[in-house]
């Protein structure tokens, strides 16, 4: 039995009709094609999946595409308009705060909250505030070093 959901995403108007136990990440990539967003773990534990949702940092694995319906969605892909990047995303390429990229959306998605509810964070802030993000390659530094340094932008 299909279940219609209407969401907003990435400021368009989305209307589908989806198997209810689709989740809110397989929606994403597989019927937008919105592959920023990735699955790294299935268990909400990576936090690659992380988008926002009505302006909050979800992990979109962990929950149901009818969970979001009538929400609004913004993913990697929306987070800056046309060509240009979010300053967050500036702050990663310019602090080389990523090296295989698998976690980046997840962690861009995730810091951007962040400074949302804190827009001058400690480093030991925005070390606790990504602990539910894993980043396997970098060791961190360099990704606080990014949100520090989108803090000021």
């Amino acid at each position: 039995m299909k279940q219609t959901v209407s969401l907003t995403v990435n400021g368009q108007s989305v209307t589908a009709e989806i198997d209810p136990r689709t989740l809110l990440a397989q929606f994403i990539r597989e019927q937008l094609q919105l592959t920023g967003t990735h699955i790294g773990c299935d268990t909400a534990q990576c936090g690659a999946c992380t988008i926002h949702m009505n302006g909050r940092a979800v992990k979109s694995c962990s929950m149901l595409a009818v969970q979001a319906n009538g929400a609004q969605i913004t993913t990697i892909e929306g987070l800056a308009p046309g060509e240009d990047m979010h300053p967050m995303q500036e702050a990663f390429r310019d602090c080389h705060a990523l090296q295989c990229g698998f976690c980046t959306p997840g962690m861009v998605m995730a810091a951007t909250a962040m400074l949302q509810d804190n827009p001058n964070p400690s480093e030991e802030q925005i070390r606790e505030g990504l602990e539910g993000n894993i980043c396997r390659c970098t060791g961190y530094h360099n990704i606080v070093r990014a949100v520090q340094k989108a803090a000021q932008a």
